[in-house]
């Protein structure tokens, strides 16, 4: 029984045996396959990338390029569907396009021209030869027209947004440190720079005197898009941070724009107006306190609203500052007082932002993207504005020498200013020949004259065309020259310290 038991115990065992083999054998048949399978896909999922990046679609470069050009026709496409005649060409809006997208274009290639040991170009002067190429070349001249009337708006709203980033880059700390020598280096210069301008172009280009000092507070303003990042790279590098040199003229760059512009105001009131000078002087001034006290009390309100406990306090700070000043600036234009605006824009931006501490800097760089909107089509309606063809053959040398004359007092008087400061021989030099670059005020200021003169004087239009050349030269001249100057001369004859061993007690400004 026991031995019958067992017999067939051992039988089912081998039957289990047998019976589980062959699923062992074919678990084993399937792995396998499934392997085989799974390295086939891995390999296609390896080569179709390969495929896509040596076939279609385009990658890189074409790819950006297209999607670009695709942005611009959808644009066109956009704008010729709620405007239709205006988009097409001769019509403002197609004008505005392709100076927008002209000077962008010629910004870039300035950025692309590299030459070994020396500095960077600025882009704005590729906007500014933009504008200058499409008015002389008689095919797109033909085509790209834009009317007075939104020239000078869209003229006025970028000279607030400089005006906004001016008072926002006052920096208390700065000013209160460097006291006397940043006061003196904003304002002297500036004003011997504008007396030196009338009394040349009085004699040399036959001005009126009122006109001379129009035309001298054009080009007495220095340009910050210069200096402020060339004098940013210096400091990185520890040039000049002991004495402070690089903040010196951040901070002096701001206040010297705004009594240019102020100054401008001012006569440009008195040459448009009818009447005796004294009543037109006394007219400015209520202007100008007509200004600070709106700019006064507006200053005070955006510093409360927004309250604190809102979100995005940033956009909302910057969208009603930006309104507010815009409206301020076209407002006080159309009410005949030119000085308000301007004025009311500095004070609000400089209140308002003493209490926002660190949020100025978000508030800042929002601007700053508006900035990047307007600055190709400031810069790109100003080269528009100058006809070579009505350019008589003595303009250009008269002009020329006009700036030349009035830059070389302007350089003399600044360093015999510091000489007085505790700088060296070789620090002097530098900061003298470093306040020389001229652009965004000159873009603005320059085309008023002509744009008024225009519609309510024509007999005054030959000054103002002048006005303009000496603005559009101004730039011409100072500005790559200028930064060529800063980025060359700057490690020659500044002392270089360790930027991590010295302790910078100012705050870095932001650009304008």
């Amino acid at each position: 029984m026991y031995t019958t038991e067992q017999k067939n115990e051992d039988l089912e065992d081998k039957n289990i045996q047998s019976s589980t083999t062959p699923q062992i054998l074919k678990d084993n048949n399937t792995s396998e396959h499934e392997e085989t399978k799974e390295n086939v896909f891995s390999e296609t999922e390896e080569t179709k990338p390969q495929m896509e990046k040596n076939c279609c679609p385009p990658r890189g470069t074409l790819n950006k390029i297209i999607t670009n050009g695709v942005f611009l026709s959808m644009i066109w496409c956009v704008t010729w569907s709620i405007s239709e005649h205006d988009s097409l060409p001769g019509g403002n809006l197609f004008g505005l396009l392709i100076i927008f997208y002209s000077a962008i274009i010629g910004g870039k290639l300035v950025e692309l021209i590299r030459i070994p040991s020396v500095p960077q170009l600025p882009s704005l002067l590729g906007m500014l030869l933009a504008g200058f190429t499409i008015r002389n070349v008689p095919f797109l001249s033909k085509h790209v027209r834009i009317s007075t009337t939104w020239s000078s708006t869209l003229r006025n709203i970028a000279l607030t947004v400089i005006l906004i980033r001016a008072g926002l880059g006052l920096d208390p700390k700065a000013l209160k440190h460097l006291k006397g020598v940043c006061l003196r280096l904003s304002m002297g210069p500036c004003l011997m720079e504008a007396c030196s301008a009338a009394v040349i172009s009085h004699f040399l280009m036959n001005f009126p005197w009122q006109w001379g000092f129009l035309l001298g507070f054009v080009v007495g303003a220095v340009s910050p898009a210069v200096v402020v990042p060339s004098m940013l790279v210096l400091q990185d590098n520890g040039y000049g941070i002991e004495k402070g040199i690089p903040t010196l003229l951040i901070a002096a760059s701001s206040l010297d724009d705004i009594l240019a512009i102020t100054g401008f105001n001012t006569c440009f009131s008195i040459v448009f107006s009818t009447g005796d000078i004294l009543k037109n002087v006394i007219v400015s001034f209520r202007d100008i306190i007509i200004g600070v006290m709106v700019g006064i009390v507006l200053g005070i309100f955006v510093r409360y609203f927004p309250s604190r406990d809102q979100t995005n306090i940033p956009l909302k700070r910057a969208f009603l500052v930006l309104s507010m000043c815009v409206s301020a600036v076209l407002g006080s234009h159309h009410l005949g007082k030119h000085a308000s605006g301007g004025l009311c824009t500095l004070v609000l931006t400089f209140i308002g932002g003493m209490s926002w501490s660190k949020e100025k800097i978000r508030v800042q760089k929002i601007i700053s993207s508006v900035w990047d909107i307007f600055q190709p089509l400031l810069f790109g309606l100003v080269g528009l504005e100058v006809s070579v063809a009505s350019l008589k053959s003595n303009t250009v040398g008269v002009c020329v020498a006009t700036v030349s004359l009035a830059l070389l007092v302007r350089i003399s008087f600044t360093f015999s200013l510091m000489s007085f400061a505790g700088f060296s021989f070789k620090e002097k030099v530098f900061i003298a020949l470093s306040w020389m670059p001229k652009a965004t005020v000159q873009a603005v200021l320059g085309p008023l004259a002509l744009e008024r003169a225009r519609i309510s004087a024509p007999h005054l239009e030959p000054y103002s065309k002048d006005v303009m050349t000496v603005a559009f030269l101004a730039i011409l001249i100072t500005a790559p020259n200028g930064a060529l100057i800063i980025g060359l001369l700057g490690p020659k004859l500044l002392t270089r310290h360790d930027p991590k061993e010295i302790t910078l007690e100012l705050t870095r400004l932001e650009l304008h």
